[in-house]
């Protein structure tokens, strides 16, 4: 019989419901590949529930905080679970976005222009006189105001003017102590898939997502019906090229295995632009990842038996 795998989703993030749904289809197909599954809802019972049933390994169906800013990445290392994803430093790195843009910054790799204040900034330092500053440090409007620290695009808002900035600040503060007030781009909206790491590295083709009104924003996310999705993009060679070797690298640049995927802006002269990078991306049965996986003609299962057999991989290696 085949190992025994702790799948690992839910828990108490604002991306609970998109987890179990994630984990559910991930246990379906971890049970068809021939694993010993062991389906867990993350709650207060989880670390004595991995104690007592000794999983071989963990795959992690987690969205959001605790399941990809590296909580649960070092409580596995404390237990001695291997688990899939990228590890602790490299959650933390890509799970703050400020982070993860100053890094590509360094790296070279292009990224729209941002600023990034913090709730103590503006209480303790006086930061709301200087919102004037804002459009001359990005490049003018309209920008996108997020939380630094969140996902499915949860408190983002689309700011045209100086007249809505200190709302939507406001808005991204609610769920986070950072904000990022980001340069807008229009163009061509990508999601890039990558699996494995080093010699075995594969970027997925890259998935275009095409909201039929407004923006991809969390309602949109939660509803297929609002959004059209083309898989492969309906981009050029040569701009799948250029977006698949930027992914390849922002993969490497936040030292990610296993599995990752890029979020990014093709603009309307075919230049890229990183906005951020998901070391947990969902596998719901509308999940861009499977998407991209089917337009590679590779099915969920071998996809998903892939990305655990890496974290098994590297409990017999034991790194």
């Amino acid at each position: 019989m085949r190992e025994k795998i702790a799948v690992l989703m839910g828990g108490r993030s604002l991306e609970r419901e998109v987890s179990l749904a994630s984990g559910r289809r991930v246990t379906d197909a971890l049970t068809a590949a021939g694993y010993r599954v062991l389906p867990l809802d993350v709650t207060a019972d989880l670390v004595a529930t991995i104690r007592a049933e000794r999983p071989d390994a963990a795959y992690i169906a987690l969205h959001g905080k605790y399941g990809e800013d590296g909580t649960i990445q070092e409580l596995l290392e404390f237990l001695g679970v291997p688990y899939t994803g990228p590890g602790v430093v490299s959650c933390t790195l890509s799970w703050d976005k400020s982070v993860t843009k100053h890094m590509l910054a360094e790296k070279g790799l292009p990224t729209p222009a941002w600023i990034t204040l913090t709730s103590d900034a503006f209480k303790e330092m006086g930061a709301a006189t200087a919102l004037d500053l804002i459009p001359a440090a990005v490049g003018g409007f309209p920008v996108a105001v997020k939380p630094s620290r969140q996902g499915s695009a949860l408190g983002m808002t689309k700011v045209d003017s100086a007249e809505g900035l200190a709302e939507a600040l406001l808005d991204a503060l609610s769920y986070d102590t950072s904000a990022l007030v980001e340069k807008w781009v229009d163009g061509v909206e990508l999601a890039v898939s990558v699996v494995g790491d080093g010699d075995s590295l594969t970027v997925l083709p890259p998935v275009e997502i095409a909201p039929k009104e407004g923006l991809y924003d969390f309602s949109a996310r939660m509803s297929a019906d609002d959004v059209d999705f083309f898989a492969p993009a309906r981009i050029t060679a040569e701009q799948t090229a250029e977006v698949v070797r930027v992914a390849r690298e922002v993969h490497e640049a936040l030292d990610c295995r296993d599995v990752s995927r890029v979020d990014m802006m093709l603009d309307i002269h075919g230049r890229v632009h990183v906005l951020e990078c998901n070391t947990s991306p969902g596998m719901t049965e509308t999940s861009l990842l499977p998407m991209a996986a089917e337009a590679a003609g590779t099915t969920f299962t071998e996809v998903v038996s892939a990305i655990i057999e890496a974290a098994l991989a590297r409990k017999d290696s034991g790194t």
